[in-house]
């Protein structure tokens, strides 16, 4: 068991959010049983997503998530960050800014290129600042916009 789990309560939709995300991540699964209710539905289960794991619970109309807590999921490359941006947009899912979204759950996400962290570390201060300056316009991430705004003086 890791020290760290983040812990994610929803209201009622643990059912549909765990097959929701083992569907978008092909490298998750539940790990050991989920706890079920007197109803079927279930209550609480522990699931990994890229090896790293997480709990959840049904724990009623007590919370809400918001910004203030987000997973950050760093692509390989452009086309990784398109695929993630639309399915966690897709049915009811918002974006946000600089490569921020929320899921149809209101679980919020980073979606964000591993080359977007190169370009901001530039050891050119003017290029990392070039390519901030883009990122910070952007919702979705654009490695090529931020490549382009990172070259030119």
């Amino acid at each position: 068991m890791q020290k760290l789990t983040p812990f994610l309560m929803f209201h009622d939709q643990l059912d549909e959010a765990l097959n929701f995300y083992l569907s978008v991540f092909p490298n998750s699964k539940i790990i050991g049983d989920a706890q079920r209710g007197p109803d079927g539905k279930i209550m609480s289960a522990t699931f990994e997503i890229e090896g790293q794991q997480l709990m959840a619970f049904n724990g009623g109309p007590h919370f809400s998530f918001s910004e203030a807590f987000s997973i950050m999921v760093s692509c390989k490359d452009q086309r990784e960050v398109d695929e993630l941006w639309k399915k966690f947009t897709a049915d009811g899912g918002e974006e946000s800014m600089c490569g921020w979204l929320k899921d149809k759950f209101g679980v919020s996400w980073q979606i964000i290129p591993e080359r977007l962290m190169e370009l901001l570390s530039d050891p050119d201060p003017e290029r990392a600042q070039r390519a901030t300056q883009a990122m910070l316009q952007m919702r979705k991430i654009d490695v090529a916009a931020l490549e382009k705004a990172a070259a030119d003086a």
